[in-house]
Order: C-alpha cells, then sequence, then structure tokens
C-alpha cells in the first residue's frame, strides 16, 4: 500500500509539473557559477522555513556562518520526544504544545550524537555563528515557549551571548516582518504570512549575521533570475518546485560576494503567492549594496505535504521508519547545498 500511494504522488506530481511547465512561454535557465565566497553563507527562514534554516546551519555548520530563525524551533524539534512520530510532532510539540516544548537540551545531546555519527557536521562550529530568533507575542502558530527552545540550543552549543540576538517582545503575529503598507497588520497571523510591523526584518538578520552594512537600494541595480531546479531534484525526491529564484547584484557579477538562502514559509511558495516573498521581504534591497547573492529555493505542494512546507519531519526521507531529515543526506537538504556550491563554482 506504502509504495502504491508512493507511486500515485510520483504521478500526480510528474504531471502537474508538466502541466505547469507547458504553460511557461520559454525554458527557464539553469542556475550559474558565479565564484561567490561559500566562506560567507548563511541562512534564514520563517516558519517551516525557520525550522529548516536551524537544522540546515546544524547539519552544514562548518560551512556556514550564521542563521536567521523566525518563528521556528530547534534542532531536531520533531524527532526528538520518545513515542511521538515526527509528522504528529511537528505538527503539535512543535508548534503549539499543550506542556512543555521540545527542550533545548535534548535537540543539542542529538546534534552531538548526530555527529558522531558522521550524518552531521560537528556542532562545535556554531560557536563561531552569529544567530538571530524571532518570536512575536502575538504569534499563536509556533508558541513563543517553542522558539524559546531554540535560542537555548545555541546557548548550549556555546554560540557567545554578544553573537545571539533573541527579539521576543514584539506584538507580531505569524509573519515575516516588513515595513510595507500593503502588508498584514502587524499582531494578525494571516496569508500570506508577510506583516507590516515597521521595520525590515530581513535587513535585521543580515546586518546581524554580517555586521556593518552599506544603506539598502533605492533601486535595484542587480538581477532577479528564474532558475530550473529540477536539475538538484531530478526524480522529485525532495519535492522541490520546477523553478527556483535567484537574486544578483551588479557588482557580484565580477566580484566574489557572500551567499544567503532564504526558505519560506508554508503557503509562501510562488505557486501559492507569486513572486511576492521574493519582491517584497526586503533581501534584495539590502544586498544589492552589500555584495550578497540571495538564493530563494522554493518547495512544492503534494498529497505528503498539502501546505507546501520544508520538511522538518521526514516525508522526503527514503525510509520512513528511519526518517533523516535533520542530516546532510536529506533529500532537500542535500539539493539546497548543491545549489550553494553551484554559486560558488568559478564563472565560465
Amino acid at each position: 500500500m506504502k509504495i502504491f500511494f508512493r507511486h500515485c504522488v510520483i504521478v500526480f506530481s510528474v504531471l502537474f509539473s508538466a502541466f505547469s511547465l507547458s504553460a511557461r512561454a520559454a525554458p527557464i535557465a539553469e542556475l550559474g557559477a558565479y565564484g561567490a565566497d561559500l566562506r560567507q553563507t548563511s541562512v534564514s527562514g520563517l516558519s517551516s522555513g525557520a525550522f529548516m534554516a536551524a537544522q540546515f546551519d546544524v547539519a552544514f555548520s562548518k560551512e556556514l556562518v550564521g542563521a536567521g530563525i523566525i518563528a521556528g524551533g530547534p534542532f531536531y524539534c520533531a524527532g526528538q520526544t520518545t513515542g511521538v512520530i515526527p509528522f504528529i510532532a511537528a505538527q503539535t510539540l512543535c508548534m503549539q504544545p499543550l506542556g512543555s516544548a521540545p527542550s533545548a537540551e535534548n535537540s543539542w545531546l542529538a546534534a552531538q550524537k548526530f555527529a558522531q555519527q558522521g550524518v552531521i557536521d560537528d556542532p562545535q562550529h556554531l560557536q563561531h555563528h552569529r544567530v538571530y530568533v524571532f518570536s512575536g507575542t502575538k504569534d499563536a502558530t509556533v508558541l513563543p515557549k517553542v522558539v524559546d527552545e531554540t535560542a537555548r540550543f545555541y546557548e548550549l552549543a556555546k554560540v557567545p551571548k554578544e553573537n545571539i540576538q533573541y527579539i521576543h517582545d514584539i506584538a507580531a503575529g505569524h509573519a515575516i516582518i516588513t515595513s510595507n503598507a500593503g502588508d498584514v497588520a502587524c499582531g494578525r497571523s494571516a496569508a500570506p504570512y508577510i506583516n507590516d510591523c515597521n521595520f525590515e526584518q530581513s535587513h535585521q538578520i543580515l546586518r546581524w549575521i554580517y555586521g556593518k552594512m552599506k544603506a539598502p537600494a533605492a533601486r535595484l541595480k542587480g538581477k532577479l533570475l528564474q532558475f530550473n531546479q529540477r536539475a538538484f531534484d531530478p526524480d522529485k525526491q525532495a519535492w522541490l518546485s520546477d523553478i527556483a529564484y535567484l537574486y544578483v547584484p551588479a557588482s557580484c557579477a565580477a566580484e566574489a560576494c557572500k551567499v544567503h538562502v532564504v526558505f519560506h514559509g508554508c503557503g509562501q511558495d510562488a505557486l501559492a503567492i507569486g513572486d511576492r516573498y521574493v519582491r517584497t521581504t526586503g533581501y534584495n534591497e539590502l544586498a544589492d549594496t552589500n555584495k550578497i547573492i540571495v538564493l530563494y529555493p522554493q518547495v512544492d505542494k503534494s498529497f505528503v505535504n498539502p501546505k507546501g512546507c520544508w520538511d522538518f519531519w521526514g516525508y522526503t526521507s527514503p525510509e520512513s521508519a528511519k526518517p533523516n531529515f535533520y542530516t546532510r543526506q536529506a533529500p532537500q537538504m542535500a539539493a539546497v547545498m548543491q545549489m550553494v556550491r553551484q554559486l560558488g563554482e568559478k564563472r565560465p
């Protein structure tokens, strides 16, 4: 039955992808090589994208310098509770636990164990990271007590306190924050989960990770590109969308720029809201003047993932009984890192 179900999902996905491709007027370009400085790579995300950013930051800690986590729980949140399968834990304990949230201590123990097994990097590398964590006081989707454990996890990982910024005193709903008057009111939690609270959260994240920066561009000089994401998920194992986005500042056509990866939240993929997340959340404007290439990978909706969430519980794992979503080999994790490394390849 499991094999039949997975076969049906794959057939549906292939047919849907074929339909979406046929609707496009021109083929999508392959991801280019920009000779990027991968020693300065970081990640951020909201909600499922925040869980993804946290596990990506830990799994590839040797190759990253920091993370921005907006309304997300600690590493391995969905897998740490004995007797609760990750799928259930992801929707309950990692979002709206009735009692205590999954603990940072258990996450830290898991990270050390997985590093010994060789499936993630040694978490000692986290000591050199800079980490931004955010929880809105009106967020009833991922409760603040869950996000508290994320900040605590990085403390246990011996990230210096001066390298952790945890903001949890703003009356914001479940959203990434902007200063765009047309976005959702600050205290609400409603689609597309982009809220106007009179500041640019993406700018806070990038400035916290990379330090002093030039002012954001009033008018973009770089290029927002679409690229063929299927090349990094040819067998649809990671359930990635056919296309993803890349913002390349004009200066990065010739210089070695940093790379920042942005993971959207559930219901924020391009099929759901077009390029609104990519264009209006503020990352591009600050990246444009500070030599940062911004990668926006995209995940597809499917029968196993109807809300278009990033995998932090195991729906992409080859063996459902042994989910590997938190490892470097996990389909989505491996695919996105391949994209990052492609950006670091020598320009043609």
